[in-house]
């Protein structure tokens, strides 16, 4: 049977925190989440945008529950002090959506010195997710991560870019996108199975919106390029592209799906997982890997200097 967002049902007194709402993805399942009524708290690292998103959505679904956090995932010290802001302001957070992220710059630095795609998308929703552990734990909430279809063509996980020293390893923006996403894969499924060998009620659900036409080719590429190839580029890759409403759709059934018990990957079903209607999709041997799972969530613990203990009170 094939899922709609029909089947999303009442979200009425559901919290929903989702990090990345200025973004066609994000943009779209909080529209979505907000149409069944959901509690929407919803994170930007700009301020102005985060608003405009928020303008959007009440004039689409007028009444609204939306709120803002405000969320720099390229900051661990952001990242800190916006999770305390979150654990004083919410009780229960029933579902938390981690799909910011920045894909394919030229090399850059977070503020704490890591390559910023590994930085942005995994070492980030590392912290943020840890640091916000107790109240998640506490609501037994359904924690969606979003990888890529990117993830598949990382050959490796080098875990030496979550060191002080960076990795020796000459930087390509395609392999380091790649293998950030890879991490978001491993980190979901690995999450899943510490929360089941805890014996706890969150559910670790991973998803990904094939090939979906948004605007980070421009943002990432738009860093130290012209604005004419920046352009160029994203205008080829809306072409091959479906929208980002259809690519929204893994993201709200990852998010909602009852059916969904933990460790599912969720993605398109059309032909090579780029387009169409969602579903569980299979993922590659590295993503499954619990060995190297285990390696990245140790060396995230370190680089991002926060303790994850699933397990723990």
């Amino acid at each position: 049977m094939t899922w709609t967002t029909a089947d999303i049902g009442d979200l009425t007194g559901r919290r929903v925190l989702l990090t990345g709402v200025t973004g066609g993805l994000g943009h779209h399942t909080a529209l979505e989440l907000a149409r069944h009524g959901a509690d929407l708290v919803v994170t930007a690292r700009d301020a102005a945008k985060a608003e405009r998103t928020v303008a959007d959505v009440r004039r689409e679904v007028p009444g609204a529950s939306i709120e803002t956090v405000s969320l720099d995932l390229a900051d661990l010290a952001d990242v800190h002090r916006a999770a305390k802001d979150v654990l004083a302001r919410f009780d229960r957070v029933d579902v938390m959506v981690d799909n910011a992220g920045i894909m394919i710059p030229p090399y850059r630095t977070t503020a704490d010195g890591f390559e910023l795609q590994m930085g942005t998308n995994h070492l980030g929703h590392f912290a943020w997710a840890a640091q916000l552990w107790p109240l998640l734990r506490s609501s037994e909430a359904r924690v969606v991560t979003v990888s890529s279809l990117a993830h598949a063509q990382a050959r490796d996980l080098d875990l030496r870019v979550l060191t002080p020293e960076g990795s020796p390893r000459p930087y390509r923006r395609w392999r380091a996108y790649a293998e950030s996403k890879l991490a978001n894969l491993s980190f979901a499924l690995e999450l899943d199975r510490r929360v089941k060998a805890a014996g706890l009620g969150v559910v670790s659900v991973a998803a990904h919106p094939g090939i979906a036409s948004t605007n980070l080719t421009r943002t990432g590429l738009g860093m130290g390029r012209s604005a004419l190839l920046t352009n160029a580029v994203h205008q080829v890759s809306r072409l091959a592209s479906q929208s980002a409403e259809a690519g929204s759709w893994p993201l709200l059934m990852a998010a909602t799906d009852p059916a969904l018990a933990g460790g599912e990957y969720v993605g398109p079903l059309g032909p090579g997982q780029t387009r169409g209607r969602p579903g569980v999709v299979g993922s590659t041997r590295l993503a499954r890997d619990p060995e190297l799972a285990q390696r990245l969530w140790a060396a995230s613990e370190r680089a991002t200097g926060v303790p994850f203990d699933v397990a723990g009170k």
